[in-house]
């Protein structure tokens, strides 16, 4: 997606985990924005090898429920709304003094910000990277500073067009040059390896593959960050990339249901309307999502369009229960994480305030709100929903409960573990990699 992010009363658009070229945007849990200012970064050090990941122990299914089950008893209400949101923070380290976080939060620090509104995620953008030692000690520090439950460190890196940490990381190829070569093979182990090079950096979420199907040559947004035209093709595409973040222990995320590849308006800036029928989305838009929830993709990010046949209301995928309820979860029979696509974007700003949004979009089904335009707004709104019961507990709690079931799946509950510098910089850009991604370009 495209973010916009501002610095001291001056706002810049961006690629967010949705991406659009540049910035972030949106899950079974066990398999089954703004923009930011440009970064200066220091070149990473790389080695011959790279690293074996190391996967964390695993405890019975048992034990790992109870884990969750005993996180989600000892929220209060403010707590558990806390753990919907994923804004991005600013700074290279937990404790920076930011004039940003200050004007926009009401805390001057990435740490103070995640204690005053109990977050359960932050994503990392290129403003808050610098090197390899500093974002390891950035991750381990925001981490630390989340008290009892560990967060979801996410990013947006595609690969390609969209590449949050591009500074540091392996030269991937895109998507459309992987879906070029017609090996599912060669998305897997690009996933695979991008998925150890993040989780190496203490990123624990990653915002891809993207799911869409790009039959609209004037589509400004997809593009070639799609494997490509065929459904057949990105499904098989799609399917292998989520294997491969899961065997790198990093949550993928399928976006953006349910379906952005058939428009010519930018998310970011407008509000596309796709014109399929039911038919049409069943054959061109469903089969990469179908694909990716039977691999057992974490999460799904929604899309800021809109899609008469599907729901007439008007609302935008993001805030339509009928879609996200009614089709992903009910239809496709998806049990993971639900994301939005970053919440700044214009597209899903045209009818309702930045409190309104935040709420409708917990009511269609959304679990992780991304990059909400105005954070405190958007918190204070969804406690007030549930404690007036237009957001039941109970349906606050089927949020929070996944949410808590991925960061389990993923090793980060009940503790984090730490990133290792060292280990770090023997995993970015490792021979292996760089063999990977010529490869694949060649």
């Amino acid at each position: 997606m495209l973010r916009r992010i501002g610095t001291a009363g001056l706002l810049a658009i961006a690629l967010t985990a949705c991406g659009s070229g540049g910035s972030p945007a949106g899950a079974t849990p066990t398999g089954g924005g703004k923009a930011a200012p440009p970064a200066q970064t220091t070149p990473p050090q790389t080695t011959s090898q790279t690293s074996p990941q190391t996967a964390p122990p695993q405890s019975p299914p048992q034990a790992r429920q109870g884990a969750v089950e005993r996180a989600l008893a000892k929220m209060s209400v403010e707590e558990k709304v806390g753990q919907l949101f994923m804004p991005v923070l600013y700074g290279t380290a937990a404790d920076t003094v930011s004039g940003e976080n200050q004007a926009r939060y009401g805390a001057q620090t990435p740490a103070k910000v995640i204690a005053k509104y109990h977050l359960g995620g932050v994503i990392l953008f290129p403003h808050n990277i610098k090197g390899v030692g500093q974002v390891v000690g950035l991750t381990n520090g925001l981490q630390r500073a989340s008290g009892d439950v560990p967060l979801l460190i996410g990013t947006d890196q595609e690969n390609g067009l969209v590449a949050r940490m591009s500074a540091l990381m392996t030269d991937f190829p895109g998507a459309a040059e992987i879906g070029a070569t017609k090996n599912p093979d060669r998305a897997r182990a690009v996933a695979r390896a991008t998925g150890e090079e993040l989780r190496a950096l203490g990123v624990n979420l990653d915002f891809a593959p993207v799911a869409d199907v790009n039959v609209n040559p004037k589509n400004p947004v997809i593009g070639r960050r799609a494997y490509g035209n065929d459904p057949a093709r990105v499904s098989k595409m799609v399917a292998a990339a989520v294997k491969g973040f899961a065997e790198a222990k990093v949550a993928a995320t399928a976006k953006h249901f349910p379906g952005h590849g058939d428009t010519d308006v930018d998310s970011h800036t407008g509000l596309p309307v796709i014109k399929h029928t039911k038919a049409q989305w069943e054959k061109i838009d469903a089969p990469p999502f179908r694909a990716a929830i039977d691999a057992g993709v974490d999460a799904v990010m929604s899309a800021h369009l809109v899609f008469p046949k599907l729901d007439p209301s008007g609302d935008p995928a993001t805030l339509s229960k009928p879609i996200l309820t009614g089709l992903l979860r009910q239809k496709l029979g998806f049990k993971g994480v639900i994301s939005t696509d970053a919440l700044n974007m214009e597209g899903v700003r045209k009818k309702y305030n930045d409190g309104e949004i935040a709420v409708r979009a917990v009511l269609a089904g959304a679990d992780l709100l991304l990059m909400p335009n105005d954070l405190p707004k958007g918190y204070q709104a969804v406690v007030a929903a549930v404690k007036s019961g237009r957001i039941s507990k109970e349906r606050l709690d089927q949020s929070v409960t996944r949410l808590l079931t991925l960061k389990q799946a993923k090793g980060y509950l009940p503790e984090a573990p730490a990133a290792d510098a060292e280990r770090a910089a023997g995993v970015l850009r490792s021979t292996a990699h760089r063999k990977l991604a010529a490869q694949v370009t060649r």
